[in-house]
């Protein structure tokens, strides 16, 4: 049974992207959160076609036997090649899988290389699970942990003001060239900035992610398979 067999698909038309359709070779399973949208706007960037399938998490659609198969953890964003017979379960792993497929927004070697994959780390071991528990402390949480809620404002502003000083002088992560990279921050500053956290203090930051914002596929990208639901008020320590 291939992948796309095993959750329902919805209607697939250019409001959810120029690239999505039937019968591509890559299958996405995700839902309307930030490491989904990272995927899409690769997706879209890339104008890599592919099959769409909403697996909604929040309704418990992550732990079926089904999708568990495909993805021990429970987690989307999945990307299934199934030309290559490949199955990718990390975001940041996805987009260094597809820009190398494409041959495009990542360096093919060298220094400039080596750098890109520090700074995904870096996203993947920082930004993403410090903005995460700030995301869960000040906006989801159901009880205002004063402590949590402290505690990951206070590595947010340090995450702000070291992303600042990496693009100080740059238009982009990896200098005058937009990558992955780019993408891969920037869709957890897109949810911080719908929760209420701003970046505006920061020039640099918030030139960048203008900029990057300023992208029809971005813009398309956050929107797929839906947008950021609304968001519960923000919580204050």
């Amino acid at each position: 049974m291939i992948l796309a067999e095993l959750v329902a698909q919805p209607p697939c038309n250019d409001t959810l992207g120029m690239n999505a359709r039937t019968d591509a070779p890559l299958d996405l399973f995700t839902f309307g959160s930030t490491n989904g949208h990272k995927v899409a706007i690769a997706l879209e960037e890339l104008g890599l076609p592919y099959e769409l399938h909403t697996v909604d998490v929040f309704a418990g659609e992550g732990r079926t036997p089904q999708f568990l198969a495909i993805n021990p953890t429970g987690k989307i964003p999945v990307l299934r090649d199934r030309e290559a017979d490949l199955v990718l379960t990390e975001s940041d792993a996805i987009l260094l899988y597809l820009a190398d497929k494409a041959g495009r927004l990542v360096p093919s070697g060298g220094r400039e290389r080596t750098r890109a994959m520090e700074l995904l780390f870096l996203q993947a071991s920082l930004q993403g699970p410090m903005f995460g528990q700030r995301m869960h402390f000040s906006v989801f949480s159901p009880e205002t942990v004063a402590y949590g809620i402290r505690r990951y404002e206070e590595q947010g502003e340090i995450i702000d003001s070291l992303v600042d000083q990496l693009l100080s002088g740059r238009s982009y992560f990896l200098g005058a060239e937009y990558s992955i990279v780019d993408i891969a921050f920037y869709a957890w500053y897109f949810a911080s900035r719908a929760a209420g956290f701003p970046i505006d203090r920061h020039t640099s930051l918030s030139g960048w992610f203008e900029r990057v914002s300023a992208r029809p596929a971005v813009a398309r990208g956050v929107t797929i398979p839906h947008p950021l639901p609304a968001l519960p008020p923000r919580k204050r320590a």
